[in-house]
């Protein structure tokens, strides 16, 4: 019977990330809109779109591989698998093994490989400009990301998600290593997913775009898959920030439905605070030029070894 709940569990938090990621990221433009003082797109826009792209035909250029009509589907696939196994509502599952920070930070860098590949293969200059943009990100925010998660299970003492939640959980005590590494994730998350100051993801400016510049040559379903891969990513960081620096009201895989819906409500305030917070940011902030990106994520890389050092410096007293 564990099994069957478990399963039931897992398929039902796949489909709950899956329905939530183009709401999160229509709170985010409405908040930035009204934020602006404009009116801004309704918070279900994003689903309108993609139902809208999801209905059009693709047009394939002459020259393009099986790589590029596999990606959309790879990327998505990837990124969805990531999302899913972020214990964002209950913990403790027998099956918990699986969602491993280490094995999500694999999953997210193989989806953008596959998409920085895609973003070549066609050969049109925003293409490579593109690709060459976010594989320069990855180079130094996937580093960064590694040493945050080193420090984070020297902490809590594994790098299961479900470990770490329930440790956080029960000890509420703030260390400065713990400190360190949630600067340097909220960097990370900034810069993985594209967003100011790294890139403005609502503008076409070739000189400024990443991932824009990849998905150019797009369009219907494929482009529909890639843009809901991008709120899942989204959805995936802030479900990570609340998961692992803010694990408060997540229930235990036995704790029955009351607890459950509890922990639903919880963590669709967090989602709706963490969106807030993100648009309050990015309209408080310039875009900064390409070449200081590498400045901005070595910032949180220097965070990351800093927090790893410092916690093996506690232990070793």
């Amino acid at each position: 019977m564990a099994v069957i709940a478990d399963g039931l569990t897992g398929i039902a938090q796949m489909l709950f990330v899956l329905l939530l990621a183009p709401g999160v990221t229509g709170v985010v433009r409405k908040i930035k809109a009204q934020l602006l003082r404009r009116q801004g797109p309704p918070i279900l826009q994003p689903y309108r779109n993609l139902a809208r792209l999801l209905r059009k035909d693709v047009v394939l250029a002459a020259n393009a591989s099986w790589l590029f009509r596999a990606a959309p589907y790879l990327v998505f696939a990837l990124t969805l698998v990531a999302t899913a196994l972020v214990p964002t509502v209950v913990t403790g599952r027998p099956f918990a093994i699986a969602a491993d920070l280490i094995a999500i930070i694999a999953l997210i860098a193989s989806a953008r490989f596959f998409l920085a590949l895609a973003g070549l293969d066609i050969g049109t200059s925003f293409g490579g400009i593109g690709s060459s943009r976010e594989v320069m990100i990855a180079s130094l925010a996937e580093p960064a990301m590694l040493m945050i998660t080193f420090s984070i299970a020297l902490v809590a003492g594994s790098t299961n998600l479900s470990a770490i939640t329930m440790f956080m959980a029960s000890h509420v005590e703030v260390e400065v290593s713990f400190a360190l590494a949630l600067v340097g994730f909220i960097i990370v998350a900034i810069a993985e997913n594209t967003r100011i100051p790294v890139d403005n993801p609502a503008t076409h400016l070739e000189l400024t775009m990443v991932h824009e510049a990849m998905i150019l040559e797009y369009s219907g379903r494929h482009l529909a898959l890639i843009e809901w891969a991008a709120s899942l990513k989204l959805l995936l960081y802030i479900s990570l920030l609340t998961t692992i620096f803010a694990p408060w009201g997540i229930a235990t895989f036995d704790g029955g439905i009351a607890a459950a819906s509890v922990a639903l409500a919880a963590y669709l305030g967090k989602a709706v605070v963490g969106s807030a917070l993100l648009a309050f940011f990015e309209v408080s902030i310039a875009k900064m030029r390409v070449f200081r990106v590498p400045e901005f994520l070595g910032a949180a890389l220097m965070l990351g070894l800093l927090a790893t050092l410092l916690r093996m410096v506690v232990r070793s007293l």
